[in-house]
């Protein structure tokens, strides 16, 4: 199948793009990698009038710190972000998520903005930005505003993205003096969709678990002193929270059941006095 009839306009700059939303708003789609946009469209699961390309624009294309975070432009792949000579340090939860996304071709061509507007309960990044208290920067023509992660995703593709409004950056917190950290994913095969996938942040005796892949959108649970002795309990309970449905990949039992078990392994992980960011 093919996409429906659109037109393709290219964007010089971040001002043009948002210019050219508010003229077309909910009539146009933001293309950047286009690595979940183009099967959409092919789909025919949107049918926009119009395509606004930003791919090429320099003033959306940046990978920095700032602030006490890591900002994502628009056009920014999410290779660039991989290769990040300091990732590690800054930002250990994303340098150890972002080889399970795909594979390096798609890597190589997909906008971290552009997944985290996508949002796909499954994917990787608006997991690991929700877990991290993370940020979705928005600007429309006559505006700028940011949403923290859990306020922007909404449910299953779907978030809180005004039609004149570009996913301009995202911010992923730096990491702090002493935070852990732990990333754990289930799929068929490396590179699929994950039936599960879990991120852990460990704060002193604060532990933040965020859980993606189980429902609409990635969930976040955080205690205080969590010891050996009531891991279970309130993994158990988390899971059963989710809500978790059956469908063609895993049953909602089996979901259940990796959320314990992932869960578990990340907690772990992070609960090491070893094991540092």
């Amino acid at each position: 199948m093919k996409p429906y009839a659109f037109d393709y306009l290219a964007a010089g700059s971040a001002e043009e793009a948002v210019a050219l939303l508010a003229q077309l708003g909910g009539d146009a789609r933001i293309l950047a990698g286009g690595q979940s946009l183009m099967a959409v469209l092919n789909m025919r699961l949107a049918q926009p009038s119009a395509l606004i390309d930003v791919s090429a624009t320099a003033d959306l294309n940046y990978v920095r710190v700032e602030k006490g975070h890591l900002a994502v432009g628009a056009a920014a792949t999410q290779a660039s972000v991989e290769w990040r000579a300091g990732l590690a340090d800054e930002v250990p939860l994303l340098a150890r998520a972002i080889p399970y996304i795909s594979h390096f071709q798609i890597r190589n061509r997909g906008t971290v903005c552009g997944s985290v507007a996508h949002a796909d309960p499954s994917a990787e990044l608006p997991l690991v930005l929700t877990a991290l208290d993370g940020a979705v920067v928005l600007r429309s023509k006559k505006s700028r505003r940011s949403l923290k992660a859990a306020e922007f995703f909404q449910g299953m593709l779907t978030t809180a993205r005004r039609p004149d409004e570009l996913v301009e950056e995202v911010h992923f917190p730096l990491a702090r003096p002493g935070q852990r950290v732990a990333f754990q994913e289930f799929a068929a095969r490396h590179g699929d969709f994950a039936m599960a996938a879990v991120a852990a942040v460990a704060d002193g005796r604060r532990v933040r678990l965020a859980v993606g892949g189980v429902a609409d959108r990635p969930m976040v649970r955080e205690w205080e002193g969590l010891d050996e002795s009531g891991i279970d309990d309130a993994l158990n309970e988390f899971a059963w929270d989710l809500q978790a449905q059956d469908d063609h990949h895993a049953s909602a039992r089996f979901r259940r059941h990796l959320v314990r078990r992932l869960g578990r392994k990340a907690i772990e992980t992070v609960q090491a006095k070893e094991v540092q960011a």
